[in-house]
């Protein structure tokens, strides 16, 4: 009796920690670790509709873990609303500084929409200095995102840094976003969503963001976070994967062509590769 006590306990506990609330479906999919081969990594998916998630990995999704890039999306957000960003692209042009990157396409101008094609860290460095750390504290408080810790620097903190949230909140706060349910106008969730847009094509909708973590010339962290519209339907999905043999080291070469696309190689765990695997799952549910 005491046994099966125990069980109901965990996994009423394991509802909770997933939605609030012990109403939500959870599905564990342990055979999609074929994905994930040379990787420790998960994968979630929520489908609002019928209050499901799909988990591969439950104890790593809800790890916290920096967001590295996929803070972005949160930070165009509040650079939108709080009017340091216009709501035109092409008067959220920040100009160049100058200073040299080995990225060839972070070393000119940017708007918020190709800075957010290109990740250019530089550009988003420069919108949090503006924002300040008053009103990026208040959003972050207001949004609930994490750990909500940004003492590690203003132009740095999500960047391998203080910040951290796991795939599992990374799944929730999206889908709050998505429901019209964080502090944020519907023009400004717009516009972020059409420049995290991949692909849009019969009716199937990609959108997301990836982020990669670099230490020491090696790639540590692969992230992918977004949302699959599919005839209407939608579905959040967030995977990250961390390296089972502590990181490929990476060429100074091959990081420039890395970012080149957007972090693409295959090869380290890094968002590209988090961004395929995500991709090869949702095939195989039938969302894209």
């Amino acid at each position: 009796m005491k046994r099966i006590l125990m069980l109901i306990v965990c996994v009423l506990a394991l509802n909770f920690t997933i939605s609030g609330a012990s109403a939500s479906e959870v599905t564990v999919r342990d055979d999609l670790g074929k994905y994930f081969t040379g990787f420790t990594g998960t994968f979630v998916m929520y489908d609002p509709a019928a209050d499901h998630y799909v988990i591969y990995n439950e104890a790593q999704s809800q790890k916290r873990l920096s967001p590295c890039s996929t803070f972005k999306i949160y930070n165009s957000l509040i650079g939108l609303e709080t009017g340091v960003l216009d709501q035109e692209d092409v008067f959220t042009l920040i100009k160049w500084n100058g200073k040299k990157y080995d990225f060839p396409y972070w070393n000119h101008d940017h708007t918020l929409a190709s800075a957010t094609k290109e990740s250019v860290v530089w550009y988003f460095q420069e919108l949090a200095s503006r924002i300040g750390q008053e009103r990026m504290q208040k959003y972050l408080n207001k949004i609930d995102y994490g750990n909500k810790d940004i003492s590690g620097g203003l132009t740095t903190f999500w960047l391998r840094s203080s910040l951290k949230i796991s795939a599992l909140e990374q799944v929730n706060l999206l889908n709050k976003l998505y429901a019209n349910q964080l502090p944020f106008s519907a023009t400004t969730q717009a516009i972020v969503e059409k420049n995290i847009t991949l692909s849009d094509n019969n009716g199937i909708k990609l959108m997301g963001k990836t982020g990669s973590g670099l230490e020491n010339g090696k790639w540590t962290l692969g992230w992918f976070v977004g949302c699959i519209e599919n005839q209407g339907h939608r579905y959040i999905v967030a995977t990250n994967i961390e390296p089972l043999d502590g990181g490929k080291k990476e060429t100074k070469q091959q990081l420039k062509k890395d970012y080149e696309t957007t972090v693409s190689s295959l090869d380290g765990a890094n968002g590209g590769k988090a961004r395929e695997i995500t991709k090869q799952i949702a095939k195989e549910l039938n969302l894209l």
